[in-house]
């Protein structure tokens, strides 16, 4: 006689209709024959779990053997009302007890309904043979994803460009879009795995990581710039030279600039698709880092002019 089908499967005799599932799902992976070649134990347990299964995962003979009409295998007990579903010698399974054909026709037990279209990931890409000499039919399954991640220079990323990188044994070609952000994810269609069955390729998916810059950042499609000017600079105005991400280019500084004024650079950003960006510059007064005293007399002459609100 086989073994409590609840102990066989490690579950309460509350435990739901999911959580019996679950149980078997595990146990028919750990041991079923296709991973567990010549090991007899591991096939024993294998064949437990799917007569614990077979019991348990019908309500009407879970009933019936839960009121102890029938045993472990299925066979009336004598106790109840004759049994289920006849059979010869009472066996619910047909003549011969239970058939392990993977075929699931009227006498064999079905794993496709439990497994469903896990069948092929659980037991490889062709479906499994079972005892009874049958195959399953091998569902089309797309391939599974391949994840890669790539760093880039800031300037890339706003910039856009193209890198080839080794998967597979073989190379592709990556082409990064203008105004890629730090954590964005390239999806490649169809150069991951292979699929089974007739089914897609799968994707590969390149996760960017941007390297930070010494001086940009980007909001959106716009690049910031903090730019320090001198004081000299600031009251009597420049032309200057300053940094995009396409160059350098010149800028003029009016007299009499605040420290934290700001320049706009149009079309100095990122070049999109559908839109262009700006570059916006703030300009920061930087005192001088060594004693002046001609400037300290010229400024303790200059007229005090009132900048705050009393």
């Amino acid at each position: 006689m086989s073994k409590d089908p609840y102990s066989v499967l490690g579950v309460s005799k509350t435990a739901g209709e999911a959580e019996i599932k679950s149980a078997y799902r595990k146990l028919a992976r750990k041991y079923h024959p296709d991973v567990n070649k010549d090991n007899e134990e591991a096939s024993n347990k294998f064949k437990e779990a799917a007569t614990a299964y077979e019991i348990l995962g019908d309500k009407e003979k879970r009933k019936k053997y839960d009121n102890n009409e029938i045993d472990a295998d299925g066979k009336p007990t004598g106790f109840g009302a004759g049994g289920f579903g006849g059979g010869q010698g009472g066996s619910p399974f047909g003549q011969g007890g239970f058939n392990y054909s993977s075929t699931g026709g009227d006498s064999g037990f079905d794993f496709s309904s439990i497994f469903g279209d896990d069948l092929s990931s659980i037991f490889g890409g062709g479906g499994f043979q079972g005892f009874g000499g049958g195959r399953t039919k091998t569902r089309p399954r797309k391939g599974q994803d391949i994840s890669y991640t790539m760093r880039v220079s800031f300037l890339d990323a706003a910039n856009g460009d193209e890198k080839t990188i080794s998967l597979n044994n073989r190379n592709i070609n990556v082409k990064i879009p203008a105004g890629t952000v730090d954590g964005q994810t390239l999806r490649l269609k169809g150069l991951g795995y292979e699929g089974t069955g007739g089914g897609p390729n799968g994707d590969v998916l390149i996760t960017i990581k941007v390297d930070k810059h010494p001086y940009f950042t980007a909001d959106s499609l716009n690049i910031l710039l903090e730019l320090p000017i001198t004081m000299k600079e600031a009251i009597l105005g420049a032309k200057i030279t300053v940094p995009t991400i396409s160059g350098k280019v010149a800028v003029n500084i009016p007299p009499y600039t605040s420290s934290g004024e700001k320049l706009r650079l149009k079309g100095k950003g990122i070049n999109s698709k559908t839109s262009q960006g700006d570059q916006i510059i703030t300009l920061k007064i930087v005192s001088p880092k060594t004693k002046n005293k001609e400037l300290e007399e010229v400024l303790a002459k200059s007229a005090d002019e009132s900048v705050r609100s009393n």
